[in-house]
């Protein structure tokens, strides 16, 4: 069982980039989802979180992220001001390795994520045209492992 909902994960991120005064779209923050997704696979062996990651046009998505977020289209996500969420929701260890996550890929624009997700396995292997094939978990750690 994954220790984070994805959402959890997803507003990290999107508070993390506010606070580096970063840009980040839904686009690059589904692929920065997959990419810690993958990563904490490869390292633990079991999920960060429970939320599929499913294999669309774009690249992986968790949709129920995506969606939450799909109001600012191509713009930068923003938390809204009701949203109480705060960085100590996520436990040091795990805050730590998000910080990874996000000094390997937030250079990345957000087709440029999207182009290195379509030359990998879990994606390629999965993808079929619709929006509703999940990337098995089992793909994701297995090509991540062999990183």
């Amino acid at each position: 069982m994954g220790k984070y909902e994805a959402m959890t994960l997803a507003k990290w991120f999107v508070a993390y980039a506010d606070a580096d005064d970063a840009d980040i779209s839904n686009l690059k923050l589904q692929k920065l989802l997959y990419y810690a997704q993958g990563h904490f696979l490869a390292c633990n062996g079991e999920p960060l979180f429970d939320d599929p990651n499913q294999a669309w046009s774009h690249g992986p998505v968790v949709p129920g992220v995506y969606h939450a977020f799909k109001k600012f289209r191509s713009g930068d996500v923003q938390l809204e001001e009701s949203d109480d969420f705060t960085f100590d929701r996520i436990d040091n260890e795990t805050t730590q390795f998000l910080l990874g996550v996000w000094d390997k890929y937030a250079k990345f624009s957000p087709w440029g994520l999207r182009n290195m997700t379509h030359s990998e396995p879990p994606w390629k292997d999965s993808f079929d045209g619709s929006h509703n094939v999940v990337i098995p978990i089992a793909s994701i750690r297995s090509y991540f492992s062999s990183l």
